[in-house]
């Protein structure tokens, strides 16, 4: 099957998620449509990436959580083509249904950490940073905000431990290390830890001492909740003590 085949099959696919009525047909779709993602060229499948988002107003929690995986499997390999998808996070992270907010906070929390190596890797080998990474960190922002919102109010327990998850992340990500002296070598989709010591040089966005300082407050907010403990649910106590 040829390239242009490919790509009507997967939009036909995501039409019957879309639209069928059978909520097994359009899991069953979904399915196959990520399988012939996952085989296109990475400009080819972005072509498709609208039509993927719109999956965004099915009315079905499995297939809005299924859009995720989708995002995760497929976006994460063609960051440079995800701007349609990132958005999409942000919104499920107002969703209606608990899973799928779960799943939005694991999905980008993994994007948050490729966006930010792509920027740390392309100012450290060309000395500037695509317009395209920064406009998907600026949806990253929007993520951290959200989340950020989410564990500070009352909600379920599960979200609540997700997004706070998500806030350590951040913290140790732009926490200094000072026994961590590995000199920042990564490549695209390594997965490798990021470390706020490879940042050298100046950069409105990857600026050290603004993110250690954001990093640092973030901190003080989680210690600022273990002080009403009698308010707090006790994994939710237990998990930031730990943290």
């Amino acid at each position: 099957m040829n390239v242009v085949d490919s790509r009507d099959q997967a939009l036909s696919l995501l039409t019957a998620a879309l639209n069928h009525s059978d909520l097994a047909v359009k899991l069953s779709s979904l399915k196959q449509a990520r399988d012939i993602l996952s085989s296109l060229d990475s400009s080819s499948a972005a072509d498709l990436f609208p039509y993927v988002a719109d999956l965004q107003r099915s009315p079905h929690t499995l297939v809005r959580k299924f859009l995720l995986e989708i995002i995760e499997d497929i976006a994460l390999r063609t960051i440079e083509h995800s701007a349609v998808l990132v958005p999409v996070l942000v919104a499920f992270l107002r969703d209606v249904d608990s899973d799928v907010v779960k799943q939005s906070i694991v999905t980008g929390t993994h994007f948050f950490c490729s966006v930010l190596e792509e920027m740390t890797l392309q100012f450290q080998q060309y000395g500037k940073v695509d317009q395209w990474v920064q406009e998907l960190w600026m949806w990253m922002v929007r993520f951290k905000e959200g989340v950020f919102s989410i564990a500070l109010q009352p909600g379920p327990v599960g979200i609540k431990l997700l997004a706070l998850k998500f806030l350590e992340t951040y913290i140790l990500l732009f926490t200094p290390d000072n026994g961590y002296h590995e000199k920042f070598e990564a490549t695209r989709g390594s997965r490798r830890t990021f470390n706020i010591s490879w940042l050298g040089g100046t950069h409105p966005i990857l600026d050290p001492v603004s993110l250690t300082s954001d990093a640092n407050k973030t901190l003080f907010v989680l210690l600022d909740m273990l002080q009403p403990v009698s308010c707090l649910p006790g994994a939710v106590t237990i998990n930031i003590v730990n943290w």
